[in-house]
């Protein structure tokens, strides 16, 4: 059993040992940790948004919608943060009296991907090789 401070307490002696502390400083931390992942991107709407981006010129906020089956809430709020970031450009027209949004990965977000992306591939090599 774990008491709330950490300690294990012995359910039959009621007594508490301390667990070992490890101590784990930044320094002791490889660039190939999972610490240092890109968190902006990490989140999974706004991989995918990322990562449809990647692949397409530019895709409509309709069209990215159904491709990540999210709710209109869900995505713009993601969109938003990307967007914030200078990550993606997103540009709005009219097509008759129809708004369109049409979303665009920017320079700085596809550098960004390929950072994480290369990141995320020595993880994996550094876990299969241990």
């Amino acid at each position: 059993m774990v008491a709330k401070s950490g300690a294990y307490r012995s359910e039959q002696q009621g007594e508490r040992e301390e667990r070992p502390k490890r101590n784990v400083t930044a320094q002791h931390v490889p660039e190939t940790s999972a610490t240092n992942l890109d968190r902006l991107i990490h989140e999974r709407t706004r991989l995918a948004i990322v990562s449809a981006l990647a692949v397409n010129e530019s895709l409509t906020f309709s069209e990215l919608k159904q491709l990540l089956r999210a709710t209109d809430g869900n995505l713009s709020v993601h969109a938003r943060k990307l967007e914030d970031a200078g990550y993606v450009t997103c540009s709005k027209s009219f097509e008759g009296r129809v708004p369109k949004t049409e979303f665009s990965l920017s320079a700085a977000g596809r550098r960004a991907l390929e950072k994480y992306l290369s990141h995320m591939e020595a993880l994996i090599h550094a876990t299969r090789e241990k």
